[in-house]
Order: structure tokens, then C-alpha cells, then sequence
């Protein structure tokens, strides 16, 4: 049972350790205790989870919170677990039987403080039937600038919360981002149907962020300059996965310890690269944008873009991820000629024409042989690099073309993820003990798994098949056998480890010809894209602007005054030290020579200046304005 805490500030000791709250979050708290819509505009590292964790552990039932990534739900109930928070996740991959067992727990359960749901669950019979009897107290919304058609990160799914919310009405609900425009932000409000709404926005200014652009034409050889005159961890965010390897490479060759992530690594590896890296056993990882999300690790000290991202909702979130003990940290853009030119092809790979996207959901629809009008909600295992061979597809295009039968509401396709063999015995204890009796070859391995795992009779319980072959002294293989004949004989439900992504088929199967995408809503998000991109392309290219201040204007807060340690800032000093000493040294020039006629050099020996070019541009200037003349014999007069 949850220890009986009544206060906020409590809570937060209890469980999280923090004396304090971050600025705003108190306030976004006593909201949502107050039973109000809340909408949360929280930069990152701003400490957007404890405003729904918090209010959840006051009251009698648990949060439900709706999340794009699975890697990042089961971030969370990691991480909350570890609190001894009760927490759970559903999301795709998960089978019926899984998904029901875990909702019935939900119903019962009073320790139960957090169910994770992935969009695409929200509307599915199952979920729908057990919803009235959940004691859900508060409806989270993380990331919620997916639900806009005008975010980076469109997720047609999150169109679905504002219809659950009628099966809860009495629920108040909290939505949470770190990257939203105005724009968005009134979309957010209009598609939750947000009601007797409070909205709190902390400044998007990251104080302790240093941003910098750097032009460079060897972007290898600009990297290994950064990282070597900067200290601590960091990441290297880059476009592709063979980039991700191929620059550890190159950086370990340099002396700078360096790893890999990518979305094609498995769950373990993954997990053991994670560690290492926020255990600073790793300094440097070199990643794609499926690295970070959700990862806790505020002494991250520089991040630098390899590449240019596609907007600049994308570049701030990653780049966020430095600096969030509020300690200075770099982000570092690093920019060339090429990253303009790559932009403007993207758009023709984003945004194919509609006979491209057409050919790619037929071929979906040949390639998991789904007939026309197929009833919807199936889900297939999907291969998207066997699915592109198959086919000679372009792989950017064809993803492409499925995130916008996405958009369209016509697949749902999942993340690839890892998870791990699961088993729960599905027969009663005395069937099982007779199995037990009358199979005695499977006995040995039945008590084996009893006295490895617990809680095989209620839950479904992580296995790992390698460690039961080393206790039992079997080949792995040999386990598998087992494991699949007790599956076979209804004794237990195995469920496979798989990292593969899920397509699901969201409305019936659908003949090409009349197939139903809105070329009007096409056309103006591919402006919106375009609009985003060159936001990102005037942000990236030289400027007069402080960085902070462009990131600023772009999320429509312009309340700052230059940050004064950006590249422009630094620049600016520059000037502006040198005009002063330009002007000091003119002064100096001008005195000296009105005592008595000097030669250029003994002139440069009694200047303040040792830098012989300010001296020399300085003495030009009084020359070619008649301020001064040589004599026949080079000595300098004043006219």
C-alpha cells in the first residue's frame, strides 16, 4: 500500500528525494489538485513528469497516461518502480491475453498509480470495455504536441483522446510539451476540448545553454576540435545508422571513447549502451534521434548536430538534452553548404506524390496478403527493409509514404522495440501438479521455472531462455523446445522475445482507386514542412541574431535579451573590442606624432598594441583620410 502522504511537497520528498520544486511546477500542480484542464508548456529537462506523478500519488487511483514511444513508457515505469511506485504499460506488441490481464489487475488493483497507454490502444473493444470500471484520477497527455496536424510530430492517433474523454467526463486531464508553437498550442487546446483550462509556460530560454553554429567544410575534423576542447559527456546526433558507427569509429581512433545507438540495435545491447553512457564508462555517443528520449542524465555537457534536423522543434528538444543540472552546457550545430542543398531534396522524399504513396499501400496490402475489405484492427509483424527489397523501394521515400497512410488514418505502424521471452502458467495449480506426475521428463524444468520466477500464476513474467539453459545444463535450444511443447499443451503462454515494428491496419483494406487521401490536408502539411525547414535553414546560416533569441522567437517568446555567449554573441563582442581598441590606438597614433615626426616603427614600439595588423590597419586609415603624411625621409607628420 502507498504510504499516506498528504502533501505535495511530501510526496516529492518521499519518492523522489527533492526538497523543492522547479519554478512553475508547483503552480501546474495545485491546478490539476484543483480539478482544472491543464496544459503545460515545460522546456526540456523542466521537470514535466512530476507535474501529473505528484498530484496521482494524493489521490486514491491511478493516472492514466497516454505516450507515443514505448521506449519511453517503459522508461517510466522503470524509473517508478524503482520508487516502489506501481506502474504499467500497455502498448503495441503486447497480446490480448497480456492487455486483459493487466487492465483486470487496473480495475482491482489499489496500488496501481500509473498505466501507460499508447494512442492506437485508446479506441480498441477491449480497452473500451474495461474503461468504466478503471479508478483512473487523472488523464495525462505526454508530448502533446503530436495531436496538432501543425507539430513536428503529427500522430493521427492522439485525434482519439478527445472521444475517450466522454467515457470520463468527471476525469480533469493534463497535457504536457516541450516544443510547441503558438499555433500548436491553440490546436492542443481546440482537439482535447480542453474545459475551465489553465495553461502555464515557462520560458523556453535555457540560460545555461551555449548554442553555437559553426560553418565548417570538414565537419570529422570540426567535431574532434569540439569534443577535445570541451569536457564531460556528450552526444553526437547524425542523420543515419551506418554514420553512427562509422563516427565512434573515428573518434575512438582519436583517443575520444566513443558508442553507437541506433533504433536497429536489440534490447539488450541497447540497454548496456544506455548504462554505460550515463555511467560515464562511455564519454561520447554517437546516435540517431532514437537516442535520448527519456533517458534520465542531467550532467550531459555537450551535444552536437553532425547534421542539420528538419525543424527547429527537433533541434531544440535534442539539443535540450545538455545541461540539465542547469549547469553550462554546449550545443553545437555543426553546418556546410551541402545541409541547404539535402534540405530542399528531402522535400520530394517527405512528401511523395499520391500515386507513390497509393503503390506503397498496395504493396502492404500484397505483402501481408490482406484482401480488399479486410475487416481492420489486425496487426501484422513488418519488416520495412525485407518490405523495401521486396519491392526495389526507395527506404526514405517509403517510409515516408507510410507515415502518411499513417496521417491518413489508414495504418498504424509501431516502432520497432525489444521485448524480452514472457511466460505465465495458464493452468490452476493442481493441473499442474498433475501434469507434473504424469510428465516426468518436464518435470525437472517445471520446477525450475517456478523456482526462478515468481508470480508465474498471476502475471506474465520476464525469461531469460539463456540463463535457464545454464541452470538446468541444457542447449538453449533444448529450452525453446520445452518452452514451446508447454505453450502446446496449454501448461503455459509463451511469448517469444521480437524486435520487429507492428503494422496495423486502422479502417478496412481499401482498393487503390478509391482510396482516401486528403490532398488539400497533404498539400498544406508539406507547406508547413517547408516553412519548418527554412526556419531551420535561417537559424543554421550566418546571423545577426543571438541564437537564443532565434530559438526564442521561433516558439513566439521574445522576452529575452541576447544571451551574450552564442557564436553571434561572442562575435559581436569581438567587433566591438576591436573598434574600441581601433579607436584607443587611433587616439594613441595621433597624440604621438603631434610631439614630433616618427617613424612608422618606433611609432608601433610606443602603442599600447602589440597586434602589428590593428596597428597597421589603424595607420592606413589616418593616412588615406590626410590625417596624417609621410615626409621625404618616412617620417609621419599630422596635416
Amino acid at each position: 500500500m502507498q504510504q499516506n502522504i498528504n502533501t505535495p511537497q511530501k510526496v516529492l520528498q518521499q519518492y523522489w528525494g527533492y526538497n523543492q520544486f522547479r519554478p512553475l511546477q508547483t503552480e501546474i500542480i495545485q491546478s490539476v489538485m484543483d480539478g482544472k484542464d491543464t496544459l503545460a508548456l515545460l522546456p526540456t529537462g523542466g521537470g514535466k513528469s512530476l507535474c501529473f506523478q505528484v498530484p496521482t500519488m494524493l489521490k486514491p487511483g491511478f493516472c492514466l497516461v497516454i505516450s507515443p514511444l514505448i521506449a519511453l513508457m517503459k522508461d517510466q515505469v522503470e524509473n517508478l518502480e524503482k520508487r516502489n511506485i506501481k506502474a504499467k504499460a500497455i502498448y503495441g506488441g503486447l497480446n490480448y491475453r497480456e492487455i486483459n490481464l493487466i487492465l483486470n489487475n487496473a480495475c482491482l488493483d489499489e496500488d496501481l498509480k500509473f498505466l501507460y497507454v499508447s494512442p492506437e490502444r485508446l479506441n480498441t473493444s477491449l480497452f473500451l470495455e474495461k474503461l468504466p470500471y478503471l479508478p483512473i484520477n487523472l488523464l495525462a497527455i505526454d508530448e502533446a504536441h503530436c495531436i496538432s496536424q501543425w507539430g513536428h510530430d503529427f500522430r493521427p492517433e492522439y485525434r482519439q483522446i478527445a472521444a475517450l474523454r466522454k467515457h470520463i467526463p468527471e476525469v480533469n486531464i493534463i497535457a504536457l510539451t516541450a516544443t510547441a508553437t503558438k499555433q500548436v498550442v491553440a490546436d492542443i487546446e481546440e482537439q482535447l476540448a480542453l474545459k475551465n483550462s489553465a495553461v502555464f509556460a515557462k520560458s523556453f530560454e535555457r540560460k545555461n545553454l551555449q548554442y553555437i553554429v559553426r560553418q565548417t567544410e570538414n565537419k570529422a575534423e570540426k567535431l574532434l576540435s569540439v569534443l577535445t576542447n570541451s569536457h564531460g559527456s556528450g552526444l553526437v546526433y547524425v542523420r543515419n545508422r551506418k554514420q553512427t558507427e562509422e563516427i565512434a569509429k573515428f573518434l575512438n581512433k582519436n583517443n575520444i571513447k566513443a558508442d553507437f545507438y541506433h533504433a536497429g540495435i536489440n534490447g539488450e545491447l541497447r540497454s548496456q549502451k544506455q548504462n554505460n553512457w550515463i555511467q560515464n564508462k562511455t564519454r561520447i555517443m554517437v546516435c540517431t534521434n532514437a537516442f535520448g528520449m527519456g533517458i534520465d542524465k542531467p550532467d550531459c555537457r555537450v551535444v552536437i548536430h553532425f547534421e542539420m534536423p528538419d525543424c527547429l522543434e527537433a533541434y531544440y528538444q535534442e539539443a535540450g538534452r545538455a545541461g540539465r543540472d542547469e549547469k553550462p552546457a554546449f550545443c553545437v550545430l555543426l553546418h556546410d553548404a551541402s545541409d541547404d542543398i539535402n534540405a530542399k531534396k528531402k522535400i520530394g522524399v517527405n512528401y511523395p506524390d499520391i500515386n507513390e504513396i497509393s503503390l506503397t499501400y498496395q504493396a502492404i496490402c500484397d505483402y501481408l496478403q490482406v484482401q480488399v475489405n479486410a475487416k481492420p484492427d489486425r496487426s501484422f509483424d513488418f519488416d520495412i527493409i525485407a518490405f523495401v527489397k521486396r519491392y526495389n523501394f526507395d527506404a526514405f521515400k517509403t517510409y515516408s509514404c507510410l507515415k502518411i497512410l499513417e496521417q491518413s488514418d489508414l495504418i498504424l505502424l509501431s516502432e520497432a522495440f525489444y521485448e524480452p521471452s514472457k511466460i505465465k502458467i495458464i493452468c490452476n495449480h493442481e493441473a499442474l501438479y498433475k501434469f507434473q506426475v504424469e510428465n516426468d521428463k518436464f518435470d525437472a524444468f517445471t520446477k525450475l521455472l517456478l523456482r526462478s520466477y515468481g508470480g508465474l500464476f498471476d502475471n506474465y513474467v520476464r525469461i531469460n531462455e539463456l540463463e535457464i539453459a545454464n541452470r538446468i545444463s541444457m542447449p538453449v535450444v533444448s529450452v525453446y523446445k520445452y518452452l514451446n511443447r508447454l505453450s502446446e499443451l496449454q501448461i503455459i503462454d509463451y511469448l517469444k522475445t521480437k524486435e520487429i515494428a507492428q503494422l496495423t491496419f486502422t479502417t478496412e483494406r481499401q482498393d487503390i482507386k478509391y482510396l482516401t487521401l486528403n490532398k488539400k490536408h497533404l498539400a498544406e502539411r508539406k507547406k508547413t514542412y517547408i516553412e519548418k525547414m527554412q526556419a531551420m535553414m535561417a537559424y543554421a546560416n550566418p546571423s545577426d541574431t543571438c541564437r537564443s533569441r532565434q530559438l526564442l522567437a521561433y516558439f513566439n517568446d521574445y522576452s529575452a535579451n541576447d544571451c551574450g555567449y552564442c557564436d553571434v554573441c561572442i562575435d559581436k563582442k569581438k567587433v566591438k573590442e576591436k573598434t574600441e581598441l581601433t579607436n584607443i590606438i587611433k587616439t594613441e597614433i595621433i597624440e604621438i606624432v603631434k610631439k614630433n615626426p616618427i617613424s612608422s616603427v618606433e611609432l608601433f614600439e610606443q602603442v599600447s598594441t602589440t597586434d602589428m595588423q590593428i596597428f597597421t590597419i589603424v595607420l592606413r586609415l589616418l593616412l588615406d583620410n590626410n590625417i596624417l603624411r609621410y615626409d621625404s625621409a618616412y617620417q609621419l607628420h599630422c596635416n
